[in-house]
Protein backbone atom coordinates (compact mmCIF):
# COMPACT_ATOMS: atom_id res chain seq x y z
CA UNK A 1 0.00 0.00 0.00
CA UNK A 2 1.52 3.26 -0.76
CA UNK A 3 2.19 5.87 2.17
CA UNK A 4 0.57 8.94 1.75
CA UNK A 5 3.29 11.84 2.13
CA UNK A 6 1.92 13.53 5.34
CA UNK A 7 2.01 10.55 7.17
CA UNK A 8 5.62 10.46 6.31
CA UNK A 9 5.93 13.98 7.39
CA UNK A 10 4.59 13.15 11.04
CA UNK A 11 7.02 15.07 13.84
CA UNK A 12 8.75 12.99 15.92
CA UNK A 13 6.01 13.62 18.99
CA UNK A 14 2.78 13.46 17.47
CA UNK A 15 2.12 14.10 13.85
CA UNK A 16 1.69 17.40 11.91
CA UNK A 17 2.38 20.52 10.57
CA UNK A 18 3.96 23.06 12.69
CA UNK A 19 2.75 26.23 10.82
CA UNK A 20 -1.04 26.23 8.75
CA UNK A 21 -1.27 26.02 4.83
CA UNK A 22 -1.37 29.72 3.11
CA UNK A 23 -4.98 28.19 2.41
CA UNK A 24 -5.71 28.06 6.18
CA UNK A 25 -4.12 30.76 6.79
CA UNK A 26 -6.10 33.16 4.56
CA UNK A 27 -9.37 32.25 6.79
CA UNK A 28 -7.81 33.16 9.82
CA UNK A 29 -8.13 36.82 10.33
CA UNK A 30 -6.90 37.11 13.67
CA UNK A 31 -4.36 34.62 14.78
CA UNK A 32 -3.97 34.16 19.18
CA UNK A 33 -1.02 33.45 21.57
CA UNK A 34 -2.42 29.47 23.06
CA UNK A 35 0.46 29.28 25.56
CA UNK A 36 3.50 30.96 26.57
CA UNK A 37 6.34 28.33 26.77
CA UNK A 38 9.74 29.90 28.83
CA UNK A 39 10.82 32.21 25.90
CA UNK A 40 8.72 31.26 23.12
CA UNK A 41 4.59 31.10 22.00
CA UNK A 42 2.48 28.85 20.58
CA UNK A 43 -0.15 30.04 18.60
CA UNK A 44 -4.21 29.14 17.78
CA UNK A 45 -3.46 28.63 14.16
CA UNK A 46 -0.37 26.35 14.88
CA UNK A 47 -2.64 24.58 17.43
CA UNK A 48 -5.92 24.08 14.86
CA UNK A 49 -3.50 22.64 12.13
CA UNK A 50 -2.21 20.29 14.70
CA UNK A 51 -5.44 19.28 15.76
CA UNK A 52 -6.76 19.03 12.18
CA UNK A 53 -4.07 16.18 11.18
CA UNK A 54 -4.63 14.31 14.33
CA UNK A 55 -8.32 13.84 13.68
CA UNK A 56 -7.07 12.88 10.10
CA UNK A 57 -5.35 10.57 11.14
CA UNK A 58 -7.47 9.28 13.76
CA UNK A 59 -10.49 8.79 11.32
CA UNK A 60 -8.48 6.55 8.84
CA UNK A 61 -7.91 3.98 11.27
CA UNK A 62 -11.62 4.21 11.61
CA UNK A 63 -11.17 5.35 15.17
CA UNK A 64 -13.42 7.82 17.35
CA UNK A 65 -11.80 11.10 18.00
CA UNK A 66 -11.69 12.92 21.80
CA UNK A 67 -14.08 15.52 22.70
CA UNK A 68 -12.76 18.51 21.32
CA UNK A 69 -11.75 19.90 24.43
CA UNK A 70 -9.77 16.66 25.49
CA UNK A 71 -8.34 16.98 22.03
CA UNK A 72 -6.85 20.80 21.87
CA UNK A 73 -5.30 19.97 25.51
CA UNK A 74 -3.65 16.64 24.72
CA UNK A 75 -2.41 18.32 21.24
CA UNK A 76 -0.76 21.81 22.78
CA UNK A 77 0.65 19.93 25.91
CA UNK A 78 2.60 17.80 23.12
CA UNK A 79 3.60 21.42 21.10
CA UNK A 80 4.56 22.64 24.13
CA UNK A 81 6.95 19.36 24.39
CA UNK A 82 8.10 20.23 21.00
CA UNK A 83 8.96 24.09 21.75
CA UNK A 84 10.88 23.54 24.86
CA UNK A 85 13.32 20.89 22.53
CA UNK A 86 12.98 23.54 19.71
CA UNK A 87 14.01 26.15 22.02
CA UNK A 88 17.03 23.64 23.58
CA UNK A 89 18.34 23.58 20.07
CA UNK A 90 18.43 26.94 19.31
CA UNK A 91 20.21 27.91 22.76
CA UNK A 92 22.70 24.68 22.11
CA UNK A 93 23.46 26.28 18.39
CA UNK A 94 22.11 23.52 16.56
CA UNK A 95 21.76 24.51 13.01
CA UNK A 96 20.44 22.59 10.21
CA UNK A 97 22.37 23.60 7.06
CA UNK A 98 20.82 23.71 3.67
CA UNK A 99 22.46 21.36 2.53
CA UNK A 100 21.77 18.55 5.11
CA UNK A 101 18.42 20.14 4.72
CA UNK A 102 17.62 19.16 0.87
CA UNK A 103 19.49 15.65 1.93
CA UNK A 104 16.92 14.59 4.03
CA UNK A 105 14.29 15.97 1.69
CA UNK A 106 15.80 14.29 -0.75
CA UNK A 107 15.72 11.32 1.21
CA UNK A 108 12.22 11.16 2.00
CA UNK A 109 11.40 11.74 -1.83
CA UNK A 110 13.25 8.29 -2.55
CA UNK A 111 11.73 6.44 0.20
CA UNK A 112 8.49 7.45 -1.85
CA UNK A 113 9.86 6.42 -5.36
CA UNK A 114 9.74 9.97 -6.49
CA UNK A 115 11.67 13.15 -7.33
CA UNK A 116 11.48 16.29 -5.99
CA UNK A 117 9.30 17.79 -8.56
CA UNK A 118 7.14 14.60 -8.37
CA UNK A 119 7.25 14.69 -4.17
CA UNK A 120 6.18 18.78 -4.25
CA UNK A 121 2.99 17.98 -6.53
CA UNK A 122 2.32 14.94 -3.92
CA UNK A 123 2.66 17.76 -0.99
CA UNK A 124 -0.25 19.65 -2.54
CA UNK A 125 -2.45 16.95 -3.79
CA UNK A 126 -2.32 16.06 -0.16
CA UNK A 127 -2.88 19.88 0.80
CA UNK A 128 0.75 20.74 1.96
CA UNK A 129 3.22 23.73 1.35
CA UNK A 130 6.50 22.73 -0.05
CA UNK A 131 7.95 25.28 2.04
CA UNK A 132 5.98 24.10 5.26
CA UNK A 133 7.16 20.61 5.30
CA UNK A 134 10.64 21.66 4.50
CA UNK A 135 10.53 23.53 7.60
CA UNK A 136 8.70 20.68 9.78
CA UNK A 137 11.45 18.28 8.30
CA UNK A 138 14.16 21.25 9.36
CA UNK A 139 12.42 21.11 13.20
CA UNK A 140 12.04 17.49 13.33
CA UNK A 141 16.05 17.11 12.56
CA UNK A 142 16.98 20.13 15.56
CA UNK A 143 14.19 17.68 17.57
CA UNK A 144 16.58 14.40 17.26
CA UNK A 145 19.79 16.10 17.15
CA UNK A 146 18.69 17.62 20.62
CA UNK A 147 17.87 14.22 21.49
CA UNK A 148 20.77 12.96 20.82
CA UNK A 149 22.83 15.02 22.57
CA UNK A 150 20.63 15.45 25.83
CA UNK A 151 19.28 11.72 26.22
CA UNK A 152 22.18 9.77 24.89
CA UNK A 153 24.58 11.23 27.43
CA UNK A 154 22.10 10.43 30.36
CA UNK A 155 21.99 6.58 29.69
CA UNK A 156 24.50 4.45 31.26
CA UNK A 157 25.60 0.62 30.10
CA UNK A 158 28.08 -1.27 32.34
CA UNK A 159 30.35 -3.94 32.05
CA UNK A 160 28.29 -6.01 34.05
CA UNK A 161 24.85 -5.48 32.21
CA UNK A 162 26.69 -6.06 28.89
CA UNK A 163 28.19 -9.88 30.07
CA UNK A 164 25.17 -9.97 31.32
CA UNK A 165 23.18 -9.67 28.19
CA UNK A 166 25.70 -12.05 26.08
CA UNK A 167 25.34 -14.74 28.47
CA UNK A 168 21.74 -14.51 27.89
CA UNK A 169 19.53 -16.65 25.79
CA UNK A 170 17.69 -13.59 24.60
CA UNK A 171 21.38 -12.19 23.90
CA UNK A 172 22.60 -15.07 22.10
CA UNK A 173 19.42 -15.12 20.12
CA UNK A 174 19.50 -11.30 19.45
CA UNK A 175 23.42 -11.48 18.26
CA UNK A 176 23.18 -15.02 16.37
CA UNK A 177 23.22 -15.53 12.58
CA UNK A 178 20.49 -14.31 10.87
CA UNK A 179 19.71 -16.18 7.38
CA UNK A 180 17.36 -14.77 4.66
CA UNK A 181 15.50 -18.23 3.32
CA UNK A 182 12.79 -18.90 1.07
CA UNK A 183 10.53 -22.48 1.21
CA UNK A 184 9.23 -24.74 -0.74
CA UNK A 185 6.44 -26.44 0.99
CA UNK A 186 5.18 -30.26 -0.11
CA UNK A 187 1.89 -30.24 2.02
CA UNK A 188 1.02 -34.15 3.73
CA UNK A 189 -2.72 -34.29 5.25
CA UNK A 190 -3.50 -33.81 8.95
CA UNK A 191 -4.63 -37.21 9.11
CA UNK A 192 -2.05 -38.78 6.47
CA UNK A 193 -1.58 -42.60 5.63
CA UNK A 194 1.77 -44.17 4.75
CA UNK A 195 0.93 -43.90 1.00
CA UNK A 196 -0.17 -40.12 0.92
CA UNK A 197 2.98 -39.57 3.28
CA UNK A 198 5.62 -41.91 0.64
CA UNK A 199 3.78 -39.68 -2.21
CA UNK A 200 4.10 -36.46 -0.66
CA UNK A 201 8.03 -37.67 -0.23
CA UNK A 202 8.33 -38.72 -3.74
CA UNK A 203 6.96 -34.67 -4.83
CA UNK A 204 9.56 -33.28 -2.25
CA UNK A 205 12.22 -35.11 -4.11
CA UNK A 206 11.67 -34.79 -7.39
CA UNK A 207 11.42 -30.87 -6.63
CA UNK A 208 14.88 -31.15 -4.74
CA UNK A 209 16.05 -33.35 -7.81
CA UNK A 210 15.45 -30.48 -10.10
CA UNK A 211 16.74 -27.47 -7.77
CA UNK A 212 19.94 -29.40 -7.89
CA UNK A 213 20.16 -29.34 -11.91
CA UNK A 214 19.55 -25.47 -11.69
CA UNK A 215 15.92 -24.97 -11.68
CA UNK A 216 14.94 -21.54 -10.52
CA UNK A 217 14.03 -22.05 -6.72
CA UNK A 218 11.29 -19.10 -6.87
CA UNK A 219 9.69 -20.34 -9.87
CA UNK A 220 8.98 -23.99 -8.34
CA UNK A 221 7.52 -22.37 -5.12
CA UNK A 222 5.25 -20.77 -7.05
CA UNK A 223 3.99 -24.24 -9.05
CA UNK A 224 4.45 -26.86 -6.32
CA UNK A 225 4.95 -25.02 -2.85
CA UNK A 226 1.44 -24.98 -0.74
CA UNK A 227 3.31 -22.59 1.60
CA UNK A 228 1.67 -18.60 2.52
CA UNK A 229 4.89 -17.44 0.63
CA UNK A 230 4.58 -19.31 -2.22
CA UNK A 231 3.45 -16.34 -4.87
CA UNK A 232 6.43 -14.77 -3.60
CA UNK A 233 8.71 -17.10 -4.66
CA UNK A 234 8.91 -18.48 -1.15
CA UNK A 235 10.78 -15.83 0.72
CA UNK A 236 10.31 -15.60 4.07
CA UNK A 237 12.52 -12.51 4.88
CA UNK A 238 15.02 -13.11 7.87
CA UNK A 239 14.74 -15.53 10.38
CA UNK A 240 17.20 -16.00 13.00
CA UNK A 241 18.54 -20.19 13.27
CA UNK A 242 17.11 -20.27 16.49
CA UNK A 243 13.67 -19.43 15.71
CA UNK A 244 13.92 -22.69 13.87
CA UNK A 245 12.91 -25.98 14.15
CA UNK A 246 15.56 -28.64 14.73
CA UNK A 247 17.51 -30.01 12.46
CA UNK A 248 17.29 -27.03 10.70
CA UNK A 249 18.61 -24.61 13.21
CA UNK A 250 21.86 -26.44 13.09
CA UNK A 251 22.35 -27.60 9.29
CA UNK A 252 22.01 -24.01 8.32
CA UNK A 253 24.99 -22.74 10.30
CA UNK A 254 26.94 -25.23 8.04
CA UNK A 255 25.36 -23.63 4.63
CA UNK A 256 25.91 -21.09 2.65
CA UNK A 257 24.53 -18.35 0.80
CA UNK A 258 22.62 -20.45 -2.36
CA UNK A 259 22.74 -23.73 -0.57
CA UNK A 260 19.27 -25.75 -0.40
CA UNK A 261 18.80 -28.14 1.91
CA UNK A 262 17.31 -31.41 1.34
CA UNK A 263 13.19 -32.10 2.08
CA UNK A 264 13.12 -32.42 5.80
CA UNK A 265 9.66 -33.58 7.40
CA UNK A 266 7.89 -31.61 9.11
CA UNK A 267 4.19 -31.52 10.94
CA UNK A 268 3.02 -29.53 7.90
CA UNK A 269 4.58 -31.65 5.29
CA UNK A 270 8.03 -32.14 3.26
CA UNK A 271 10.19 -28.49 3.75
CA UNK A 272 12.73 -27.59 1.57
CA UNK A 273 14.79 -24.16 2.38
CA UNK A 274 17.05 -22.16 0.53
CA UNK A 275 19.64 -19.59 1.90
CA UNK A 276 19.19 -16.24 -0.04
CA UNK A 277 21.16 -14.23 2.02
CA UNK A 278 22.96 -14.15 5.45
CA UNK A 279 24.35 -11.85 8.06
CA UNK A 280 25.56 -11.28 11.29
CA UNK A 281 27.57 -14.14 13.72
CA UNK A 282 30.42 -14.59 11.74
CA UNK A 283 33.89 -14.06 12.81
CA UNK A 284 35.36 -10.74 12.50
CA UNK A 285 38.69 -10.27 11.69
CA UNK A 286 40.38 -6.07 12.56
CA UNK A 287 43.74 -5.30 10.18
CA UNK A 288 46.15 -4.15 12.78
CA UNK A 289 50.38 -2.60 11.99
CA UNK A 290 52.89 -2.98 14.65
CA UNK A 291 54.91 0.65 13.95
CA UNK A 292 56.73 3.17 15.21
CA UNK A 293 57.64 6.92 14.42
CA UNK A 294 59.25 10.20 15.42
CA UNK A 295 57.50 13.14 14.96
CA UNK A 296 59.21 16.94 14.62
CA UNK A 297 56.88 19.97 14.81
CA UNK A 298 57.59 23.68 13.64
CA UNK A 299 58.08 25.69 16.49
CA UNK A 300 58.71 29.82 16.77
CA UNK A 301 62.51 28.79 16.82
CA UNK A 302 62.04 26.26 14.09
CA UNK A 303 60.16 27.03 11.03
CA UNK A 304 58.72 24.79 8.79
CA UNK A 305 61.77 23.75 6.18
CA UNK A 306 64.01 23.30 9.22
CA UNK A 307 61.28 21.19 10.83
CA UNK A 308 61.82 19.53 7.21
CA UNK A 309 65.41 19.54 7.25
CA UNK A 310 65.49 17.89 10.69
CA UNK A 311 63.39 14.82 9.64
CA UNK A 312 65.48 14.31 6.70
CA UNK A 313 68.19 14.26 8.91
CA UNK A 314 66.93 11.79 11.04
CA UNK A 315 65.73 9.74 8.19
CA UNK A 316 69.52 9.69 6.99
CA UNK A 317 71.05 8.75 10.24
CA UNK A 318 68.90 5.89 10.64
CA UNK A 319 69.42 4.87 7.06
CA UNK A 320 73.20 4.80 7.84
CA UNK A 321 72.61 1.96 10.58
CA UNK A 322 71.93 4.45 14.00
CA UNK A 323 69.47 2.97 16.24
CA UNK A 324 65.63 4.02 15.78
CA UNK A 325 64.81 3.99 18.59
CA UNK A 326 67.10 6.26 20.52
CA UNK A 327 66.68 8.53 17.97
CA UNK A 328 63.01 8.63 18.96
CA UNK A 329 63.99 9.46 22.53
CA UNK A 330 66.27 12.00 21.95
CA UNK A 331 64.32 13.78 18.77
CA UNK A 332 60.70 12.99 18.49
CA UNK A 333 58.17 15.43 20.08
CA UNK A 334 55.18 12.92 20.54
CA UNK A 335 54.81 12.65 24.00
CA UNK A 336 52.82 9.43 23.84
CA UNK A 337 55.41 6.84 22.26
CA UNK A 338 59.13 8.63 22.76
CA UNK A 339 60.08 7.22 25.62
CA UNK A 340 59.38 3.83 23.91
CA UNK A 341 61.25 4.58 21.66
CA UNK A 342 58.81 5.99 19.05
CA UNK A 343 57.02 2.45 19.16
CA UNK A 344 53.10 3.13 18.90
CA UNK A 345 52.40 -0.92 19.72
CA UNK A 346 49.91 -2.71 17.69
CA UNK A 347 47.11 -0.05 16.04
CA UNK A 348 44.27 -0.23 14.07
CA UNK A 349 44.90 1.74 11.16
CA UNK A 350 41.43 3.71 11.25
CA UNK A 351 42.67 5.52 14.70
CA UNK A 352 45.19 7.34 12.57
CA UNK A 353 45.12 10.56 10.41
CA UNK A 354 44.58 9.43 6.57
CA UNK A 355 48.25 10.84 5.58
CA UNK A 356 50.08 8.82 8.13
CA UNK A 357 47.55 5.67 7.35
CA UNK A 358 48.42 5.97 3.74
CA UNK A 359 52.51 6.29 3.92
CA UNK A 360 52.26 3.22 6.98
CA UNK A 361 49.92 1.18 3.70
CA UNK A 362 52.81 1.82 1.24
CA UNK A 363 55.06 1.08 3.21
CA UNK A 364 56.92 -2.97 3.60
CA UNK A 365 57.48 -4.46 6.60
CA UNK A 366 61.01 -4.03 7.73
CA UNK A 367 61.78 -0.49 5.94
CA UNK A 368 61.61 2.65 6.51
CA UNK A 369 59.17 5.87 5.16
CA UNK A 370 60.69 9.08 3.72
CA UNK A 371 60.11 11.83 6.10
CA UNK A 372 56.24 12.77 5.59
CA UNK A 373 54.15 15.57 6.61
CA UNK A 374 51.02 15.34 8.25
CA UNK A 375 48.69 18.12 10.19
CA UNK A 376 51.04 17.63 13.41
CA UNK A 377 54.29 18.07 12.02
CA UNK A 378 56.94 16.02 10.38
CA UNK A 379 57.29 12.39 10.44
CA UNK A 380 59.65 9.27 9.54
CA UNK A 381 57.94 5.62 10.41
CA UNK A 382 59.13 2.08 10.06
CA UNK A 383 56.54 -1.05 9.94
CA UNK A 384 57.72 -3.72 12.11
CA UNK A 385 54.66 -5.67 11.37
CA UNK A 386 50.96 -6.24 10.51
CA UNK A 387 48.75 -9.19 11.57
CA UNK A 388 44.50 -9.79 11.24
CA UNK A 389 42.91 -9.83 14.70
CA UNK A 390 40.11 -11.53 15.76
CA UNK A 391 37.82 -8.54 16.75
CA UNK A 392 34.74 -11.01 16.80
CA UNK A 393 34.68 -10.54 21.03
CA UNK A 394 34.41 -6.60 20.76
CA UNK A 395 32.07 -6.52 17.96
CA UNK A 396 29.58 -8.51 19.87
CA UNK A 397 30.12 -6.87 23.33
CA UNK A 398 29.41 -3.15 20.86
CA UNK A 399 26.81 -5.28 19.24
CA UNK A 400 24.88 -5.72 23.19
CA UNK A 401 26.09 -2.43 23.93
CA UNK A 402 24.30 -1.12 21.30
CA UNK A 403 20.90 -3.26 22.18
CA UNK A 404 21.20 -1.95 26.12
CA UNK A 405 21.42 1.53 24.95
CA UNK A 406 18.82 1.41 22.60
CA UNK A 407 16.21 -0.28 25.40
CA UNK A 408 17.15 2.05 27.46
CA UNK A 409 16.66 4.93 25.39
CA UNK A 410 12.89 5.26 25.38
CA UNK A 411 12.22 5.18 29.21
CA UNK A 412 15.05 7.85 29.58
CA UNK A 413 13.82 9.59 26.79
CA UNK A 414 10.41 10.26 28.63
CA UNK A 415 12.01 10.77 31.78
CA UNK A 416 14.19 13.75 29.95
CA UNK A 417 10.78 15.31 28.72
CA UNK A 418 8.55 15.20 31.97
CA UNK A 419 11.86 16.78 33.65
CA UNK A 420 12.21 19.62 30.99
CA UNK A 421 8.37 20.15 31.07
CA UNK A 422 8.22 20.22 34.98
CA UNK A 423 11.60 22.87 34.80
CA UNK A 424 9.84 24.84 32.18
CA UNK A 425 7.40 28.19 32.88
CA UNK A 426 4.14 27.33 31.29
CA UNK A 427 1.19 29.72 30.79
CA UNK A 428 -1.68 27.72 29.06
CA UNK A 429 -4.25 30.73 27.59
CA UNK A 430 -6.60 27.77 25.98
CA UNK A 431 -9.96 28.52 26.76
CA UNK A 432 -11.44 26.15 29.11
CA UNK A 433 -7.90 25.21 30.40
CA UNK A 434 -5.95 26.14 33.61
CA UNK A 435 -4.93 29.75 33.00
CA UNK A 436 -2.21 29.46 36.01
CA UNK A 437 1.32 29.23 34.99
CA UNK A 438 2.50 25.31 34.95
Amino acid sequence: MKTKLSDCLRPLVLGALFLGTAANAAVQSIDKVVAIVDNDVVMQSQLDQRVHEVQQTIAKRGASAPPASVLDQQVLERLIVENLQLQIGERSGIRITDEELNQAVGTIAQRNNMSIEQFRAALTRDGLSYDDAREQIRREMVISRVRQRRVAERIQVSEQEVKNFLASDLGKMQLSEEFRLANILIPTPESANSDAIQNAAKQADAVYQQLKQGADFGQLAIAKSASETALEGGDMGWRKAAQLPPPFDRMLSTMTVGDVTQPMRTPGGFIILKILDKRGGETQTRDEVHVRHILVKPSPIRDEAKTKALAESLYTRIEAGEDFGELAKSFSEDPGSALNGGDLNWIDPNALVPEFREVMAKTPQGQLSKPFQTQYGWHVLEVLGRRATDSTTQAREQQAMTVLRNRKYDEELQTWLRQIRDEAYVEIKLPGADQAAQ
